[in-house]
């Protein structure tokens, strides 16, 4: 069944929600009032209206309530540099209180009937005393939530090895599966400070081209194989992936030199691998 939706984000995430139209008429950039599981929020269209396939939806659909107002928009900024400006207050709870967890961010929804509370934790935190604590600190529902790592270098913000802001941080790679098989397509350095990000994760980044890794690879000969190349029979000692080069030894008249050849003046012997 084909449905239309819009694509909005929320202020404090940067993953793209499917919503339905609910019959209004928005355009890329506009402001609405959206419903969700914890409460109705502010969101911002980032996707107009199109048509998908139902079946492609995780979960139910919900609705864009209305297009919000400029006074909706200020005021929700204004309410979430006041739900942030707890930070301070609430680490200092935590702390008294003697909890191990770190808080990370607050966030409150537009209207302020929600906040919640992000921190990371090693194990499971009891944190019944500390949500009743705040519940009457702040006069408003307080909902705690422990995220993983990846989750609170988005919400702290950083730099990665390459000198650019955080994959995460700017919306990419989050709802990716990162494998070390991913690095060892891409005959990466298998040294975990290589390959790992701020969050001592591996890298967002090594899913972005491990598809055509995957492609290239499957036209290239296996390390340590038997290939013909057009200078007789050699070993394979290392491939060029981005090239679609194969460095083979080859050995003639008591002489072992390595050359370059590309992929496609190889014949490669299937099964003929030299094990170690």
């Amino acid at each position: 069944m084909q449905i239309e939706v819009v694509g909005v984000k929320y202020r404090h995430n940067n993953n793209t929600y499917s919503f339905s139209p609910n019959g209004l008429k928005m355009k890329k950039g506009d402001y609405v009032l959206v419903e969700s599981e914890k409460g109705n929020d502010i969101a911002r269209v980032v996707e107009e209206e199109k048509t998908i396939d139902a079946s492609t939806l995780e979960e139910g659909l919900k609705n864009v309530i209305k297009i919000a107002t400029l006074e909706e928009v200020k005021k929700a900024e204004e309410n979430d540099k006041i739900a942030s400006g707890y930070l301070d207050a609430i680490r200092k709870i935590v702390k008294e209180m003697g909890l191990e967890m770190k808080v990370i961010s607050i966030e409150g929804n537009y209207d302020l009937s929600r906040i919640t509370v992000n921190f990371t934790a090693e194990d499971r935190v009891d944190f019944r005393n500390l949500a009743k604590k705040l519940a009457e600190k702040y006069k408003t529902r307080i909902e705690l939530r422990q995220i993983g790592p990846r989750d609170a270098v988005r919400a702290m913000g950083a730099l990665g090895m390459c000198g650019k802001e955080c994959c995460c941080c700017q919306g990419f790679g989050d709802c990716e599966h990162v494998s070390i098989k991913m690095a060892k397509n891409q005959n990466l350095s298998l040294n975990p400070t290589a390959i790992s990000g701020i969050c001592g994760k591996l890298l967002c980044c090594l899913a972005y081209e491990n598809d055509n890794y995957v492609e290239i690879l499957k036209q290239m000969p296996k390390m340590n194989s038997y290939v013909e190349t057009p200078e007789g029979r050699g070993k394979v000692v290392y491939n060029d992936l981005l090239n679609k080069k194969v460095s083979v030894r080859l050995e003639r008249e008591n002489i072992s030199e390595i050359k370059d050849f590309e992929v496609d003046k190889l014949k490669i012997e299937k099964h003929a691998v030299e094990k170690n």
